[in-house]
């Protein structure tokens, strides 16, 4: 029973072996980091069993889960060439910076976005055999990051006539916001959604400049905003207000009768005529 034992484990030894000189594999790295609005390289290498190979190949590249994940990438090496002919670069951020044929299989990602954060999975399939094609199956994993940037900045007014400055930010790591200025009360409230942050100032009763600055790892931003309240006159000053106003208007209204009335003198009197 223990020599049957022992030939079983030898025969999973050579199986195991087996499975893993087959001469496929895929490195990647496991994460990589890329900024908003610049590019990033995702690396994907591979090797595999054949001596030469100068029929047709192509290189896939997709999102979220292998195999079945959406295609973002795709490009075709025909016969004894080093072009890859691309057939699908979604939104034409992604463009092959590898040589397939030198068994390199790396893409550029351009312009990043936060929608870009996902994990991508590199496939590469030789033409002819089905068995002839390999996909990497942990993949990498994208994080972006990005400097803090001031979205929105206002002020606006509660059903209680109460005044209000409102901040919103956006950034990775999210960023965190400061109110400075004529500060009368320092009641806040801070809400948070995925890669933006919203600070609301209440309670704004001096007039001022306020400013919102926000900072992470990456930097710093600045926005600031004005506040000025309407003040009314008193209600002793508005009849005085009047009468002035009256008076200017009168006076106006009399130095263009006397122009109007001088103008005729001067130019209605009769020639006189000499006998």
């Amino acid at each position: 029973m223990k020599g049957f034992g022992l030939f079983l484990a030898c025969l999973l030894c050579i199986f195991k072996k087996g499975l893993q000189s087959n001469g496929w594999s895929i490195q990647v790295p496991s994460d990589a980091t890329g900024e908003i609005g610049k590019a990033v390289v995702l690396p994907c290498t591979f090797t595999h069993p054949h001596k030469t190979y100068d029929r047709t190949l192509t290189t896939i590249w997709r999102i979220k889960e292998p195999y079945d994940g959406m295609v973002v990438f795709k490009c075709v090496t025909h016969s004894s060439s080093d072009l890859c002919k691309t057939a699908v670069s979604y939104k034409n951020k992604y463009k092959l910076i590898g040589n397939p044929r030198h068994n390199n299989l790396s893409i550029k990602i351009d312009n990043l976005t936060w929608s870009d954060s996902n994990r991508y999975f590199c496939r590469v399939e030789f033409s002819g055999d089905l068995h002839d094609k390999y996909e990497s199956r942990t993949g990498i994993r994208l994080h972006l990051i990005a400097a803090p940037r001031i979205v929105n900045i206002t002020i606006g007014s509660n059903q209680d006539r109460t005044f209000r400055a409102q901040c919103t930010a956006e950034g990775e790591p999210l960023p965190s916001l400061t109110w400075t200025g004529p500060l009368f009360s320092n009641a806040t409230s801070v809400t948070s959604l995925n890669h933006q942050i919203t600070k609301e100032l209440h309670y704004l009763t001096r007039d001022g400049k306020y400013t919102c600055t926000a900072v992470n790892s990456h930097g710093r931003a600045e926005g600031a905003v004005y506040f000025y309240k309407f003040k009314a006159a008193s209600s002793s000053l508005i009849p005085i207000l009047m009468f002035v106003a009256l008076g200017i208007k009168a006076l106006v209204l009399l130095m263009i009768l006397g122009i109007a009335g001088f103008w005729r003198a001067g130019h209605g009197a009769a020639p006189s005529r000499l006998s």
